[in-house]
């Protein structure tokens, strides 16, 4: 259960990573060809999803780390309610 949340947590990390830049970009040239704005644009929608992806995969991969840092420690079982002596 743990290899297919952390499968679930790579989708997460490539989908935090590429949105955010392919929609910056897609946004700042759709603004450049059919509304008119400067080529300036173009980059700001770059450097925009460039932000954007690196914070994605900062928080992505920091998530995962934890996720696998999280393991419980091999030991006695719990003592119960109706177990005791």
């Amino acid at each position: 259960m743990k290899d297919l949340t952390l499968l679930t947590w790579l989708t997460q990390l490539g989908l935090s990573v590429a949105l955010p830049l392919f929609g910056f970009v897609g946004f700042a040239v759709w603004l450049y060809s059919s509304q008119g704005w400067g080529l300036w644009v173009i980059f700001c929608g770059i450097a925009l999803g460039l932000i954007c992806s690196i914070n994605g995969l900062r928080y992505s991969l920091k998530a995962m780390e934890r996720m696998v840092k999280d393991k419980p420690e091999e030991g006695p079982p719990p003592v119960f309610y109706n177990d005791h002596d």
